[in-house]
């Protein structure tokens, strides 16, 4: 009898472990999806660690985007890569790589769940929190909240042993085009340009 409860236990456990799982793909899945075929969105961020604080706005469209912070300005079109640091009064053009992109864009978050990371899901008082597990991965460990409307409100992550916060609020739907994704040297006509790439 104590053997026929326990595989029942065991049975019962492993079906709502898949189900977890099986939710946070399907909320990810959405929260992808929504982002994916939006013209464009801005919004507010926050990031802080316990080597950094940050905060600035965003605007995304797809795999491009301009992070703006008091200190720099990051523009990503797909390909290129612009930072401009306001201090130096420079600005550096490269061709990042995925690794790379990920730590500037907190949406790159999104497409890390497809690629070997076991995935579980909460209910949060203001949504759903997924957790996502990675082994031998650049990132160890991530914390993604995403409220009913699929938006996301948080993200926690581990890389090399550092937890990096991202809070996300005031987000807004907004037709973007393509030129916010690009420096423009009109802009910043006294700056030095260093070509990285």
């Amino acid at each position: 009898m104590k053997k026929l409860i326990s595989v029942t236990l065991l049975l019962l456990l492993s079906v709502t472990a898949l189900f977890a799982a099986d939710q946070g793909r399907k909320i990810l899945d959405k929260t992808s999806d929504r982002i994916s075929v939006s013209k464009g969105f801005t919004a507010s961020f926050t990031i802080s660690s316990s080597k950094f604080n940050n905060s600035g706005t965003i605007s995304v469209k797809g795999n491009k985007f301009c992070a703006r912070t008091s200190s720099a300005t990051m523009w990503y079109d797909g390909k290129t890569q612009w930072v401009y640091n306001k201090k130096a009064d420079e600005v550096n053009i490269s061709h990042p790589n995925a690794s790379s992109q990920q730590s500037m864009n907190p949406y790159t978050f999104l497409n890390l769940y497809k690629k070997g990371y076991t995935i579980t899901s909460t209910a949060a008082a203001s949504g759903t929190q997924v957790h996502l597990v990675g082994k031998g991965k650049s990132i160890s460990e991530m914390y993604i909240l995403v409220d009913k409307s699929y938006n996301i409100k948080e993200i926690k992550y581990c890389q090399k042993g550092n937890w990096i916060t991202i809070h996300i609020s005031n987000l807004k739907n907004q037709s973007l085009d393509d030129s916010a994704f690009i420096f423009n040297a009109k802009d910043f006509p006294k700056a030095e340009v260093i070509d990285l790439r």
